[in-house]
């Protein structure tokens, strides 16, 4: 699926968007560093939009572990 159709991403979604692993993505939002997801009726999605806005902000120089699914 093109990122440029969908807004609403899943949680394996939005981590592919931004280019981590899925368990990174879960600790960036654990963290405040990404956004948390919306609730659309049994769904929960993360908003494109907020996740530029928030990968934007990232720092260049950011330090985190990662995982073999990053390398």
């Amino acid at each position: 699926m093109p990122f440029d159709v969908a807004r609403g991403l899943s949680r394996l979604e939005a981590a592919r968007y931004i280019g981590v692993s899925p368990s990174t993505f879960d600790k960036l939002v654990s963290e405040g560093r990404m956004p948390r997801p919306k609730e659309i009726g049994a769904r929960r999605v993360y908003d494109r939009a907020l996740l530029d806005t928030a990968f934007d902000a990232l720092s260049d120089h950011a330090h985190f572990e990662l995982n073999e699914w990053d390398a």
